[in-house]
């Protein structure tokens, strides 16, 4: 007997699992049971499976029956005149929908040419395999699967054209690339998702080659020229917002330039870019700490205040200022007002980005990397024809990798870029390699790709001829100018008195376990030390008997609390963190002795 599950709930048993899976999907495609359900047999548990629950993904494929697709010719003529619509091929039966259980007892051909009468369904497309990003990818079915995956990842990251009215948004941390251009070898699905209108990276001129060490690993040499003529540029926008918040007691915020008698007043100098109404006027070049907005708010605490005490009539600063090593010019000033009809002011900085050292770029095939070095074009290596790549790549980064359509794209693109022409580079049915090769020599290069190259430096030939082509490449979100976080003595936590955490608050750079074995295998040991005195903190340990002495500051002489005045005591440097778990063990009872070296 086999049991079968509903929605995971058991609800009964059946004697023969294989005519009982045929019955309900052939009365499943008849409709008389909802188009919704899927059935699956798990064998090595004798279990049937029925879902019926939302939220399953499901995905559309052709019924194969006896060897034959029931989708026919006929079919495709009728759709292609209208004459019928997906739901009635749905509605026939003709095509179904799997989930991932259902999936599992199927057997799915890729190609109308490979179905036999094994096979129970057949795919509408093979690149229905990839989802909407992946099928973004040319000639995905030349690279492997990982590598595919994470093409696909760095396409969700690139800089391009998000929306067309970013201009009237004020989305948080965004990224706007300043010449996106329409890639030459792109896929079918670049025209279904209207990708023109919405780009996101930019053709280049890329060579495979090592170039004095600096694109050793993922590293990139770019041509300062091609920076210059606008390469990689992009605009980042941060929006800021305040509002006056109306308090009990009738009090409330108010936004204008603080009065010098204002808690918590900063210089004259913070406030200079404010206007009249102490808001700040476009197209202003701030940098951090600069007064964005200015604000102030009643005191907090009216508790057992005196009404007309001075304390009680004292507001606070509450200003906007730039963030912590952030920069930029004032986009735009909104003044309106919020859901409960109080003002609300909301800015926008714009900083533009321009690459530089640290910044990341990749490729369409999870060839990421970032910038090692800026060339001037003048020492760039150059073609016989005079043509000095954008980018320089390092040549190791693919044998291991396996991402052959990133040296095709390089072909193809070289193709489009001479011949004028866009190449389609869709998945299972892109311009043959071979086809690109005859296009290329035609064009009269050499059909591989190679050229002849000289050094920049130098003006010598290279040995080798290397492998120069054009290319799609994106600039990622993560730049430098967003990463770069250094700190002196700053605020520290209440508890462990170590600094606080986070780039954004002044926090401090977490030194770890690896880290501070590099510096011990670097013999660096007094900047160990410096990163770990970070809560440093002095106790006074009785020598005697090993307990914490107590310190008069008054009278500046230390005595143990069981050993008395004369008892020697002796100051210790140690972590406050060590100190708070001696406290911590006295709580529980355990009393720590600490051990001086003069006695043991």
């Amino acid at each position: 007997m086999t049991n079968v599950y509903l929605d995971e709930k058991y609800v009964g048993t059946v004697d023969n699992p294989t005519s009982f899976l045929k019955n309900i999907k052939e009365e499943r495609r008849k409709q008389k049971l909802p188009l919704a359900l899927n059935i699956n047999y798990d064998p090595e548990f004798n279990e049937i499976g029925i879902h019926t629950s939302t939220g399953r993904v499901r995905r559309p494929l052709i019924v194969v029956e006896n060897g034959q697709p029931l989708l026919t010719e006929d079919h495709l003529k009728k759709l292609e005149s209208n004459e019928l619509t997906w739901k009635d091929l749905v509605d026939q039966g003709i095509i179904e929908y799997l989930d991932a259980n259902e999936e599992e007892n199927a057997f799915v051909s890729l190609a109308r040419k490979y179905v036999n009468k094994e096979h129970t369904h057949l795919e509408i497309s093979p690149v229905s395999i990839l989802g909407l990003t992946t099928s973004l990818v040319p000639y995905a079915n030349f690279g492997q699967s990982s590598r595919l995956n994470r093409g696909s990842k760095t396409q969700k990251q690139s800089l391009g054209l998000y929306a067309m009215n970013y201009l009237l948004r004020l989305d948080t941390d965004i990224n706007i690339l300043q010449y996106p251009q329409r890639p030459i070898v792109g896929t079918f699905m670049h025209k279904l998702v209207n990708f023109d209108k919405h780009p996101s990276g930019q053709n280049i001129t890329i060579a495979l080659m090592s170039y004095d060490g600096y694109n050793m690993e993922d590293s990139l040499i770019i041509n300062k020229g091609s920076i210059e003529r606008g390469f990689g540029r992009s605009y980042f926008f941060r929006p800021y917002s305040v509002s006056e918040i109306r308090y009990q007691g009738g009090l409330i915020d108010e936004i204008g330039i603080p009065d010098k008698e204002v808690k918590g007043y900063r210089s004259e100098d913070d406030y200079k870019f404010l206007e009249d109404d102490g808001i700040v006027y476009p197209e202003a070049k701030l940098t951090e700490e600069d007064v964005i907005i200015g604000k102030t708010s009643p005191p907090r605490f009216l508790g057992e205040m005196e009404e007309f005490s001075i304390a009680a009539n004292t507001r606070r600063e509450s200003s906007a200022a730039v963030r912590q090593g952030e920069k930029g010019v004032i986009d735009t000033v909104l003044i309106t007002e919020n859901a409960e009809g109080n003002k609300l002011v909301q800015v926008r900085l714009r900083d533009q980005r321009i690459p530089e050292i640290g910044d990341k770029f990749s490729s369409r095939y999870g060839q990421k990397g970032v910038v090692g070095r800026i060339i001037p074009q003048a020492d760039m290596p150059f073609t016989s024809g005079g043509v000095t790549p954008d980018i320089i790549f390092s040549p190791h980064s693919i044998p291991s990798r396996m991402t052959i359509s990133h040296l095709i794209e390089v072909i193809a693109g070289k193709t489009g870029a001479l011949g004028g022409t866009l190449i389609d580079g869709t998945t299972f049915s892109a311009t043959s390699e071979k086809d690109l090769r005859k296009m290329l020599s035609k064009l009269g290069f050499r059909e591989d790709g190679t050229e002849k190259m000289y050094n920049g430096v130098t003006g010598e030939e290279f040995k080798a001829k290397i492998f120069v082509g054009n290319m799609y490449y994106l600039k990622l979100k993560y730049m430098v100018a967003n990463k770069m976080h250094a700190r002196a003595s700053g605020r520290i936590q209440l508890l462990t008195r170590q600094p606080i955490e986070g780039r954004s608050k002044g926090g401090g750079l977490r030194l770890g376990e690896m880290e501070k074995d590099c510096l011990v295998a670097h013999g660096a040991s007094l900047l160990l030390k410096e990163r770990f005195d970070s809560d440093k903190t002095i106790l006074h340990v009785c020598e005697n008997c090993g307990l914490l002495a107590v310190f008069d500051r008054i009278k500046g002489r230390a005595s143990c609390s069981k050993c008395g005045a004369s008892a020697k005591v002796s100051k210790i440097e140690i972590s406050y963190a060590f100190k708070l778990l001696l406290d911590e063990l006295k709580s529980l009872g355990i009393f720590t002795r600490i051990g001086l070296g003069s006695k043991y």
